[in-house]
């Protein structure tokens, strides 16, 4: 199994708990030297403060969340998603983050068409590519799982990722999240397409039964996801990055101690990635 040398946190896990500052204090206290920043935690310090203060815990950042909610009702609306997404790819740079991760959006307020949907989602990150090609930053497209594709995520298949991936070029690449992938039968062989293009990995376990379609995600080892054999099917495809824990959970982790959600990551990912 990993070690903790391998572990990275997702910032949402203590979400409800920590600032910025005192996530990366007590991850880094706790011997976890990786973290995913989310951008309303990055806001209320600056990026330039963030940047000092991942500095000083040798943090490293393995992406910042998130990019993407490209569909709108009307031009105002893309455009307002656009230059959203530019900021991101900015802040992103500043705190050193190896990815934007970018979930696409849902259908916007009033709209049957899927098909545009996926259209305006193709055609946002191609207006957003350039700057983050210039600046150096990879985007990661995080498909999510069907349940959510009318409000939160439109691309739900780590097929329909690659394909974009394919069509639009560098600078794009894929983060697998097992929570929104685990079902998919042709899972291995699209990671294996995926390859290199693999730029975050995700873990955490699906609930039977699950209670809320967002925020009840279990800890690793509660659940019924295979993680150690995705885990080598990504590795396999040439991903050595860190395995990256991400808990949307309100009424169970984000209602706990921080500490010991920090403690039970490092243990459960020894034992159940």
């Amino acid at each position: 199994m990993p070690g903790i040398e391998k572990l990275a946190i997702n910032q949402i896990t203590t979400d409800a708990q920590w600032s910025l500052r005192e996530a990366v204090e007590g991850y880094a206290g706790a011997g976890v030297h990786g973290i995913n920043v989310w951008r309303h935690k990055l806001d209320e310090i600056g990026a330039a403060e963030a940047a000092r203060i991942l500095s000083d815990h040798d943090m490293s950042v393995t992406g910042l969340c998130r990019g993407g909610s490209f569909p709108a009702a009307d031009g105002a609306g893309r455009k307002a998603a656009i230059n959203d997404n530019l900021r991101a790819i900015d802040d992103a740079a500043a705190i050193g983050a190896a990815c934007l991760v970018l979930v696409a959006g849902g259908l916007p307020p009033g709209s049957k068409d899927l098909a545009d949907a996926h259209k305006q989602v193709r055609d946002g990150i191609a207006a957003i590519l350039p700057h983050a090609r210039d600046v150096g930053l990879p985007i990661a497209i995080e498909p999510l799982h069907p349940m959510i594709c009318a409000d939160r995520g439109c691309v739900n298949t780590l097929a329909h990722a690659n394909d974009l991936c394919d069509e639009l070029g560098d600078g794009l690449g894929v983060a697998v999240d097992v929570y929104h992938v685990w079902w998919d039968p042709a899972l291995e062989a699209e990671i294996a397409r995926a390859g290199k293009r693999i730029l975050a990995f995700h873990v955490c376990d699906w609930l039977v039964p699950t209670k809320d379609l967002v925020f009840d995600r279990g800890m690793m080892g509660d659940g019924v996801i295979d993680i150690p054999r995705i885990r080598g099917w990504v590795e396999a495809a040439g991903y050595d990055g860190f395995n990256e824990v991400e808990i949307f959970s309100r009424d169970d982790w984000w209602k706990r101690n921080p500490d010991e959600v920090v403690k039970t990551c490092i243990e459960r990912h020894e034992e159940f990635v």
